[in-house]
């Protein structure tokens, strides 16, 4: 009987070691990560604010303008955008090329042809001619001919989507040829979930991809369909997938809406969307096949799917040209379409899955710009955004630099969603809150106007404790607000000599999840690349001549 009860008590006392210790081992099953390091990154945050000399300026309205943007006064000039091969002949043509045929190495193809019709010795009308090739994006390309600061004689955008965006804006434009050389754009997904959509949905296409995403089981990013000739694609391929007769019918947009309200990611560039994507966290992304075959991250474990219009490379002629120069694209066309240069595009990745057609159908370019409207407003899928701006008012920006800082978000302003929130931050040696949190209004604009135009330069560079003043406004915001997107924009033309330090942030940034976008100004600044990469924002270089420019672009897509 003893040794019954003392066999008894054993098993009491080891059920009760086993409950025991299974408690402590699941006392935070259910917390996510992102909840238990929140709670210590409040308390962090609070510290470190608290340790941060604040002050808060006194309101001062500005005068609004209320014009539009002018596109044109944000370009910088076209010298920018170098010249990837120089004409040889007195008598030649300029053509703007995408970037993804007039760089470097496998994105070098279109060069390459150049250099060999230069030295070719090819006549027209008893004269040698030659080409001029200007690297520069489509949607950029689209932006100064459209706006007339600079019309180039040819133009070969990644497809036809930007040659009838130029067409409906009033620039002659004449199609020489409607293929240079062949690509297509596709959705890339992991293996993994390449297969799981295919067993639940029969096949991968748009349609599928935004059934899944709107099913809240697919976690997809795509490119600025502003700036991107695969993000401009893939957005008119989704409208069209809801209302195939008219893209911009209430049934398409209300398709967008749920689509949008799913979608973790938009990148301001390939380069972004590709860096994303190496992180792991996306489910599937959208790329030129192109640079899919070239991408060495990509080689296994990821499926190719094309989709909406094919990128074949078109040449367009604008303008009224003289019959000679039209005569120089032709020629220059029909040297390019030799089977030795067709063949070396194809080493380069081009001219690859030759079977797909275009399965979007003919849109014109007054109906293209309406829905790259579409997507500006409802991208959001009607979140409102708080967004907070971090300006680097150190003596370093004295003079010119300040003063271009000022124009850029002065005229970036003008792309702010009436229902977002806007708040304006400045830091020295010290951090001053030029202008808290607040809805967008009318009399908000010009306080933040009557902010800008009153900063003034002069100290040292504490450029995250501005950040850190950022986030605790931000977090400030979402108590009250949890539906808000919250961003950050930090401006700075130099290292941080001041304040805390980038190990010190880095933690709080990776727990609030906030996305922060870096404009380094005069300056490659690795710490603000660094910042960026921890949200998959996007961090930028630019200069005096134009930030201004790409500012403009950037809150154009997030705001």
């Amino acid at each position: 009987m003893k040794k019954k009860f003392i066999t008894l008590i054993s098993i009491v006392l080891g059920v009760f070691l086993i409950v025991y210790i299974g408690v402590a081992l699941t006392t935070n099953v259910g917390k996510t990560e992102k909840e238990i390091t929140l709670d210590e990154a409040n308390k962090s945050l609070e510290k470190m604010v608290k340790n941060i000399s604040v002050t808060t300026a006194a309101p001062i309205k500005g005068q609004v303008d209320l014009d539009p943007v002018s596109l044109i006064d944000t370009l910088p000039e076209i010298e920018k955008f170098p010249i990837s091969v120089e004409p040889s002949t007195s008598t030649f043509v300029e053509i703007f090329s995408s970037t993804e045929k007039s760089g470097t190495g496998v994105d070098g193809w279109l060069n390459e042809v150049a250099e060999a019709f230069n030295k070719s010795g090819t006549e027209v009308n008893g004269k040698k001619v030659s080409v001029k090739i200007r690297n520069i994006a489509s949607g950029t390309a689209t932006d100064y001919i459209r706006s007339g600061k600079y019309i180039p004689d040819g133009f070969t955008p990644s497809n036809e989507l930007w040659g009838e965006m130029v067409k409906a804006s009033g620039v002659k434009t004449t199609m020489i040829a409607d293929r240079l050389v062949g690509n297509v754009t596709g959705i890339v997904t992991t293996k993994q979930k390449h297969d799981e959509l295919i067993e639940a949905y029969g096949e991968i296409s748009v349609k599928t991809i935004t059934d899944a995403i709107a099913d809240n089981v697919l976690s997809m990013g795509y490119t600025d369909p502003f700036a991107s000739s695969t993000g401009l694609n893939f957005l008119v391929t989704a409208l069209q997938n809801f209302d195939s007769s008219d893209v911009l019918s209430s049934t398409a947009v209300s398709g967008f809406e749920r689509f949008q309200a799913n979608v973790p990611f938009i990148a301001s560039t390939t380069l972004q969307m590709r860096e994303a994507a190496k992180t792991g966290m996306l489910d599937a992304f959208v790329l030129e096949y192109q640079t899919f075959t070239n991408a060495t991250d990509f080689k296994a474990g990821y499926e190719f799917t094309p989709f909406g219009a094919r990128h074949d490379s078109p040449l367009y002629a604008l303008g009224d040209l003289p019959q000679e120069k039209l005569s120089i694209l032709e020629a220059f066309v029909q040297f390019v379409q030799q089977d030795q240069y067709q063949e070396l595009g194809k080493k380069n990745g081009f001219n690859a899955l030759e079977d797909y057609q275009s399965e979007l159908g003919a849109i014109d370019g007054a109906t293209l710009t309406a829905a790259q409207r579409v997507w500006k407003e409802k991208k959001n899928a009607n979140r409102p955004v708080a967004a907070v701006f971090v300006a680097d008012v150190s003596g370093s920006m004295d003079g010119e630099p300040l003063n271009r800082l000022k124009q850029s978000l002065l005229s970036g302003q003008k792309y702010l969603g009436r229902d977002n929130s806007i708040g304006l931050v400045s830091y020295a040696s010290n951090v001053e809150i030029n202008l808290p949190l607040g809805a967008y209004d009318t009399n908000h604009q010009s306080m933040f106007v009557g902010a800008v135009e009153s900063l003034q330069a002069g100290g040292g560079t504490a450029t995250f404790d501005g950040i850190a003043v950022a986030i605790k406004m931000l977090q400030d915001e979402m108590a009250v607000n949890p539906s808000i997107k919250p961003l950050i924009f930090v401006l700075s033309d130099g290292e941080t000599n001041e304040g805390h330090s980038l190990k010190q942030i880095t933690k709080l940034i990776e727990a609030y999840k906030i996305p922060i976008y870096t404009i380094g100004y005069n300056a490659n600044i690795d710490a603000l690349h660094q910042i960026s990469s921890i949200n998959e924002a996007a961090s930028i270089n630019a200069d005096t001549d134009d930030v201004v420019y790409k500012i403009s672009n950037l809150l154009n897509v997030q705001m």
